[in-house]
């Protein structure tokens, strides 16, 4: 142990001074494999004094350690920047729980030692590209490693693994080992910590009329949620009848006046929100993504959208609008091959409501089904919205008027320029109220 740590020692004032040039070897990124890649030899270069001299500085990422090594000194964990560790070809039992320290690995070669069995904390090591365990002694490995979800490459080759491991190592490769672990982690069955709400002002108006609550919430669509995606998430945890559970628990605690969800399935809405919903007081509207309309109507069921919900006690649907941003695109493309070619191509969509407050009295005729004025349901597509507020405000029945606007914009980072011109899209087609008070869409 001495020796190693006086090891250690001076491998790390080398370090520390810069005085070890480490040259990378090629490494194989591609897919799960269970093949031990082959590496040469790591080759090194001490800086000369007259390098060391004239400034020049180098960068190390990778370490290597071989020889008859037993124990692990703790200042190598001290090494938080490593990229690539290689401790193979030692008399190593067991690797000390400190390797969690070293989030920045993506390359752990552990081969051709005596392991007996791995630390849980190896599943910390979420970085992790490359793990190889050949030529030990491991008979199990903990469910930890179901963690290391971005895995490309598990050796296990020479070790005494138990029957069931080697089976499924053997038949169904790395990929379903690693969702073997996974799913049978045992998980901490703890609530999550509550939400810590930020007072930003008070209610100045005293009508209570005006005071409102909002809750936005992106779902995630069932089609979306995919281990390719979510490597880290057990199987069970990303079906969609263990997620609604606590997505509806999540709507229940918020009790918000205005629900905006995104990434609805239409057959969600109309087969689990609406139905969950309208017995706490909501009522809703829905529009898919326009895709929708080229598609039957079993395969047009599984599109997502965009859902607008409201408590039929506080409001009452003047109108409902639908904003495609690919049709957008067309009208305002004036031969722009960016608007056309990326824009026009995501068939992303906005959800407009238009709102009307209600008073305390009226709640009871709007939940027994009564339209008032024959607003209970919204107007028909082309009416004048303004002529029925108005006649609302002569029969003393009418409140505010209030504009829910609800959009998935496209996900992807590389297409920063198409949010923002859908966000601009959006914005130009929403209803604007007039210099005469008067709303036009």
């Amino acid at each position: 142990q001495s020796t190693w740590d006086t090891y250690v020692g001076i491998t790390a004032l080398q370090f520390k001074f810069s005085n070890v040039l480490l040259r990378k070897m090629p490494h194989n990124n591609g897919g799960y494999s269970k093949e031990k890649p082959v590496r040469p030899r790591r080759t090194y270069t001490i800086l000369s004094e007259d390098e060391i001299a004239k400034g020049r500085s180098t960068e190390w990422m990778e370490l290597e350690i071989t020889g008859i090594v037993c124990n692990i000194s703790p200042q190598l964990f001290a090494f938080s920047h490593l990229t690539s560790l290689f401790l193979n070809d030692n008399n190593l039992s067991s690797l000390p729980s400190h390797i969690a320290r070293l989030q920045c690995l993506r390359h752990l070669d552990v081969s051709d030692n005596k392991l007996t069995y791995l630390p849980i904390e190896i599943g910390d090591l979420v970085q992790l590209r490359e793990l190889l365990l050949d030529n030990n002694c491991l008979s199990q490995l903990p469910y930890e490693v179901g963690r290391l979800f971005n895995i490309n490459i598990l050796t296990l080759s020479g070790n005494p693994l138990s029957t069931e491991l080697q089976s499924m190592y053997n038949e169904n490769g790395v990929s379903r080992l690693l969702q073997y672990f996974i799913d049978n982690l045992p998980l901490k069955h703890c609530p999550p910590p509550s939400r810590d709400w930020i007072q930003i002002s008070s209610p100045t108006h005293p009508s209570l009329s005006t005071v409102f609550s909002v809750m936005t919430y992106n779902i995630l669509c069932d089609k979306y949620c995919t281990r390719q995606l979510y490597g880290y998430s057990p199987s069970w945890v990303l079906g969609w009848e263990f997620r609604r559970k606590g997505i509806m628990n999540e709507i229940h605690s918020a009790h918000t006046d205005i629900i905006c969800l995104q990434e609805v399935e239409t057959d969600q809405y109309h087969n689990f929100f609406l139905p969950e919903l309208k017995p706490l007081g909501y009522d809703g509207v829905f529009a898919p993504k326009s895709r929708a309309k080229t598609m039957s109507e079993v395969d047009s069921r599984r599109v997502d959208g965009c859902a607008i919900f409201y408590r039929t006690d506080r409001f009452q649907l003047v109108r409902n609008k639908l904003v495609e941003f690919s049709q957008l695109a067309i009208d305002f493309a004036e031969g722009s091959q960016n608007m056309l070619n990326r824009v026009m191509t995501k068939d992303n969509i906005g959800l407009v409501a238009l709102l009307e407050t209600l008073p305390p009295s009226l709640s009871d005729h709007v939940n027994s089904g009564i339209h008032v004025n024959g607003m209970g349901s919204g107007l028909p597509p082309h009416a004048d919205i303004d002529a029925e507020h108005q006649q609302h405000k002569h029969n003393k029945v009418g409140g505010q008027l209030l504009m829910v606007a609800n959009a998935h914009m496209h996900w992807d980072p590389e297409f920063s320029d198409v949010k923002l011109v859908q966000t601009i899209l959006f914005v130009n087609e929403l209803p604007i109220r007039s210099g005469t008070g008067r709303w036009r869409y």
